[in-house]
């Protein structure tokens, strides 16, 4: 038979076919999800079974599949890539909007982005690390202590606020379609972990099973129960003498069987390494990711340990069958996300590049910059300012920092708005100079003279706005920095740095008018700031539109109502230990003390009062409750409110919080509106958790508070809150 050019052409064909997969039962769309995974899996040997089990998956080129790299970061914007993205405020600055609705519309974008990014990438082969679909995000750790790092990472020191805006983020990033993800979010760290930095891989922690249940665990259990969060990522550190990636109690008993998990796990980035090198718990790597797979860890986000797979089967320290169980997990979810589909199939895959940095996204970005900042401080009106002021100073080190603003795990915007161009911008006809002044922590040789000389110069100034505070530069993960207050990108004071305060008391002898305004992702002390300075703001790491949020709060474009999701201690001698997770003593739950700014506080342009609390006075064990209180704007301007709901258990003989969010509602009223607030709380809100990690809702008085901020003692101006006790009846009733 003669062979011509066209009958090559027709067999060079059928080999890309098959080579691709497509007569494989896997490729077939219209088979189950189940079917699908299953059929790819039996097709694999042992060693490409291992090695898709690393977070930088290789391509199986005789099936047809690509590279996957599953490490990919979208925190508050999509993170590390060469794309001009949308930075929206770091995550303790999304938290300070107590906004979930909105937090819902920004995971969402950010999603959208990503998918661009990934459709962008994919089609071009490129598979590396910061473009795939699968996000290790949020980071629901509970902000135990303030000297945490990376706590501006979380959503504060809450576990109901964390759990609600945690569930906002996921339901955003992996889109409402019943068959495929829009994104894959994941939570972490599972758990009890919260710092410090310098030891994570090596600490071991102890806490009581009221505490993990009470405050560690409840935000996990809110993603995966009920939001149905796709990965979750296990820690570095040990609990309860196991490494988090091979713990019976977290992997199997709680996360696995109590909650039913199906979605995958990864390790964080090394940690199945640290079992043998820093626990020591297992004598090498063989050993280690048999236990870690044994216990449910579905991928080796590190260096060496997975790959000692392959010879931990051949030696039976673990059986190709449970390798399988953990690639069905994997695979799952690469097929949910429509990685092994046509463009044409999957509506995501047709998402743009024009989503990147589009008008909506900067829009909402704005947006929910302006809600994220806090007023902490107005003595008599001092904000908003006057926009016909002649003469503006706008100093510090963050006046014009556009690292500061991006917070860390960030993306790159092509425009960053600072306070000294936003503010420039606003005042057209003023005169608007810029100082940095000083640095964030270290004096020069020089800097009492400096400090004069610039106070001299600021003296002709109609008023000064100082923007300090501290950088991600400093806090952060691994930050190599050591100076004074910080360590390893942790703090070791939460004291405001010493030469930020000498400035502002200079400009405060000097009788200058002057504004301050933070930059932090945590909580800072400001004793003397708080006293003596008019006007405080805190603006967190607002993203991309921070200058233009905060110059807007400044000269009353935009009423502040931004509430903290983190207590603001006085000094440092308020804080236990740093190594310790016992709760005692810890957040606005358990410190009995009094506190510079507490938990939930914020003020605004605006006044608001509360009527007293409709509801029954007794209720029955394991029932739903409606609660109602009434709230008017009682000001000249229009303006949100944060209204929030807590319970405390004044005849319960065990442990207990001081008093613990229940609750919580963001309502906009016009001045001199009022509007009706209605609260639902079902069992689990009302019930307990006792010494032994049970949730249980006993008989007696409980007492409810609604208002503007926590009831926590405090010498900041107080805000409005009305309080109600009811009785519950009946038998004890067990939470499911």
């Amino acid at each position: 038979m003669k062979i011509t050019k066209f009958t090559l052409l027709i067999v060079a064909l059928f080999i890309v076919h098959f080579v691709k997969g497509q007569d494989y039962s896997f490729r077939d769309t219209t088979l189950p999800m189940e079917d699908r995974v299953t059929d790819l899996i039996s097709r694999l040997t042992l060693e490409e079974k291992v090695y898709q089990m690393l977070n930088d998956a290789p391509a199986i080129e005789r099936l047809g599949i690509p590279s996957y790299n599953w490490w990919n970061e979208c925190l508050h914007g999509i993170g590390r890539t060469e794309y001009k993205v949308t930075v929206f405020p770091q995550a303790i600055g999304l938290a300070a909007t107590w906004d979930p609705v909105l937090l819902q519309l920004v995971s969402s974008a950010i999603s959208d982005e990503g998918r661009a990014i990934y459709n962008d990438a994919s089609s071009k082969g490129n598979y590396t690390i910061y473009h795939g679909l699968t996000y290790w995000t949020p980071n629901i750790n509970i902000f135990r202590d303030p000297r945490w790092g990376r706590g501006q990472e979380t959503y504060g020191e809450d576990p109901y606020l964390t759990g609600v805006m945690g569930k906002s983020f996921v339901r955003g990033l992996q889109g409402d379609d019943n068959k495929y993800l829009k994104a894959a979010a994941c939570a972490k760290h599972y758990a009890v972990h919260s710092g410090p930095e310098n030891n994570r891989h090596t600490f071991n922690t102890f806490v009581t099973p009221y505490d993990l249940w009470d405050t560690y665990l409840p935000a996990f259990r809110d993603l995966i129960v009920d939001a149905k969060v796709a990965g979750v990522m296990c820690a570095y550190n040990a609990f309860g003498g196991q490494p988090c990636c091979g713990n019976d109690l977290l992997m199997q008993q709680i996360l696995r069987n109590t909650w039913g998990f199906d979605g995958y796990v990864t390790s964080d980035c090394g940690a199945i390494d640290d079992f043998y090198r820093h626990h020591k718990t297992h004598p090498d790597s063989k050993f280690a990711a048999a236990d870690a797979v044994f216990h449910g860890t579905d991928i080796d986000c590190g260096e060496q340990a997975y790959r000692g797979l392959i010879e931990a089967v051949k030696m039976g320290l673990i059986s190709e069958d449970q390798i399988d169980i953990s690639l069905k997990r994997l695979f799952t979810i690469r097929f949910r996300l429509g990685l092994f589909d046509s463009v044409e199939d999957v509506k995501y895959s047709q998402i743009p590049l024009s989503v990147l940095e589009s008008q909506e996204h900067k829009k909402i970005a704005l947006d929910i910059t302006r809600k994220s900042i806090v007023l902490l401080k107005n003595e008599k009106n001092f904000l908003p300012l006057d926009k016909g002021l002649k003469k503006v100073a706008v100093i510090g080190p963050n006046a014009d920092n556009e690292e500061s603003v991006l917070g860390n795990y960030n993306g790159f915007p092509s425009e960053i708005s600072t306070p000294f161009k936003a503010i420039k911008k606003k005042l057209k006809n003023a005169e608007v100079i810029y100082q940095k002044g000083i640095d964030f922590v270290m004096p020069s040789v020089d800097s009492k003279k400096e400090i004069s000389d610039l106070v001299q110069l600021l003296k002709k100034m109609d008023v000064v706005i100082f923007v300090g505070g501290i950088s991600p530069q400093l806090e952060g993960e691994e930050m190599p920095v050591d100076v004074p207050g910080f360590t390893g990108g942790d703090r070791t004071s939460i004291k405001l740095p010493q030469i930020q305060t000498d400035l502002m008391q200079a400009l405060h002898e000097a009788d200058i008018p002057t504004v301050f305004v933070m930059m932090t992702g945590s909580a800072i002390a400001t004793e003397w700031e708080s006293e003596h300075v008019p006007a405080i703001l805190n603006a967190w790491y607002g993203g991309q539109d921070s200058g233009t949020a905060i110059a807007d709060v400044l000269f009353g474009d935009y009423n502040p109502s931004g509430k903290l999701p983190v207590t603001f201690y006085a000094k440092d001698s308020d804080l236990p230990p740093f190594g310790s997770y016992e709760m005692k003593n810890r957040t606005y739950r358990y410190f009995d003390g009094q506190v510079l700014y507490p938990f939930g506080y914020g003020l605004s342009y605006t006044s608001f009062e509360y009527s007293p609390i409709q509801m029954p006075q007794r209720i029955k064990a394991g029932e739903e409750v409606e609660v109602t209180v009434s709230v008017k704007n009682t000001g000249k301007r229009d303006g949100d409110e944060v209204v929030q709901l807590y319970m405390s258990y004044p005849e319960a003989k065990e442990v207990k919080p001081l008093y613990a969010l229940k609750g919580f509602v963001r309502i906009s009223l016009k001045a001199g509106e009022s509007q009706n607030v209605v609260f639902k709380l079902n069992p689990r809100e009302i019930a307990l958790t006792n010494a032994e990690g049970i949730l249980k809702i006993e008989t007696g008085k409980r007492k409810l508070y609604i208002g503007a901020s926590s009831p926590a003692k405090t010498t900041a101006e107080q805000l409005p809150l009305v309080q109600k006790e009811f009785e519950i009846i009946g038998n004890e009733y067990i939470v499911q």
